[in-house]
């Protein structure tokens, strides 16, 4: 889908974290993945197809993005994979009565500065529903002033930075695709900080 709005388009970002479950895809069969943000959904849609039971989200207030996942879903010979609206920051019956989730994917989702809170208060509910379960997330470095360190601590979350090189996706040509190369890419793994800081 070759539409660069936001939700259309495979972004850099979705190819790189699709490179990580696809590096890990061993340990998919039989986890529980939501993908938030999803757009057209590369990362859960591989997830999908590795065996793990995957649910796609994206925002309710964007009909063309939940199409867009159902669609891919469809083209992808995964009819039976749930989509449903979930706006960040907003607690709505979907979020509430989501099942258990072992993995969260989110690719590019740090894009606006003004949605960092509420992407983060999504995730940190959903960790507190699921105390193990871990949020991985790429992003694409847009501006050396953005940071989300002030809000993982306001939220008792820690990262751990995932290197490119060590899931293969340091290439410039990742996937067929020039994309990754021309952008700084870089990914995380976002879980709940312990009692004790850490």
């Amino acid at each position: 889908v070759l539409d660069s709005q936001y939700g259309l388009y495979v972004w850099p970002c979705a190819v790189v974290l699709a490179q990580y479950l696809w590096a890990h895809r061993r340990s998919l069969p039989g986890k529980r993945v939501l993908e938030v943000g999803a757009g057209v959904s590369l990362p859960g849609v591989l997830a999908a197809k590795c065996g793990a039971e995957v649910i796609l989200s994206d925002s309710e207030e964007l009909p063309q993005c939940l199409r867009n996942c159902r669609r891919s879903c469809l083209l992808n010979d995964l009819p039976h994979v749930p989509v449903i609206g979930l706006t960040w920051g907003r607690v709505s019956p979907e979020l509430l009565s989501l099942a258990p989730v072992d993995i969260i994917l989110g690719s590019d989702v740090f894009f606006d500065p003004k949605d960092f809170e509420d992407i983060l208060t999504t995730v940190y509910f959903l960790l507190e529903k699921n105390p193990h379960a871990q949020f991985w997330t790429t992003y694409q470095v847009r501006s050396a002033d953005w940071s989300i360190e002030a809000l993982l601590c306001k939220w008792k979350l820690k990262s751990i930075q995932i290197p490119l090189h060590s899931f293969g996706a340091d290439k410039e040509h990742l996937a067929s695709s020039s994309l990754p190369g021309r952008h700084t890419i870089e990914m995380m793994i976002i879980s709940l900080a312990r009692s004790d800081g850490t």
